[in-house]
């Protein structure tokens, strides 16, 4: 259920920016089989989040104003520290996943672009081929009026 759940955001998310790929639609569901990688991503959204700003400032101000320790606030620099150093994990995770994804991304540009090309080639040859056959006939367009016009001249 969560995995879903997940896979849903994403796809609002995907279709929220552009059009979704069907290449990214499946490296999304093959991502969402994860569990780490939807621990990581369900992290990270809420580290992206004002909710997350809005607890910490509730948090802060809780701190200071109960008298947990004294101050320079020893114990809460240690975990704010600690805070940070697993946050900045998860932001590259997020950077990972999103190199990942332009990634499947231009793969599938990639392929696309070479069957442009294919058609494109294919579509040149076909031209020639129909120049090739006007100027066929024409010719014998030429050929039969030259024919027509000397019976008549007889």
């Amino acid at each position: 259920m969560t995995a879903e759940r997940l896979l849903d955001t994403v796809r609002h998310e995907l279709l929220r920016r552009n059009p979704a790929s069907p290449a990214l639609l499946k490296f999304e569901e093959q991502r969402a089989q994860n569990v780490q990688s939807r621990i990581a991503d369900a992290i990270t959204a809420f580290a992206g989040s004002m909710a997350f700003v809005y607890v910490h400032i509730l948090w802060f101000a809780l701190w200071v104003s109960i008298p947990l320790e004294k101050y320079p606030f020893g114990l809460l620099t240690m975990i704010v520290s600690l805070e940070a150093i697993f946050l900045s994990t998860f932001v590259m995770i997020s950077q990972n996943r999103a190199d990942a994804r332009r990634q499947v991304f231009a793969d599938q540009q990639y392929i696309m672009i070479q069957e442009e090309k294919q058609q494109n080639e294919e579509l040149i040859v076909q031209g020639k081929r129909i120049e090739e056959l006007n100027k066929s006939i024409l010719t014998l367009t030429q050929e039969v009026r030259g024919a027509l016009n000397r019976e008549a001249a007889r």
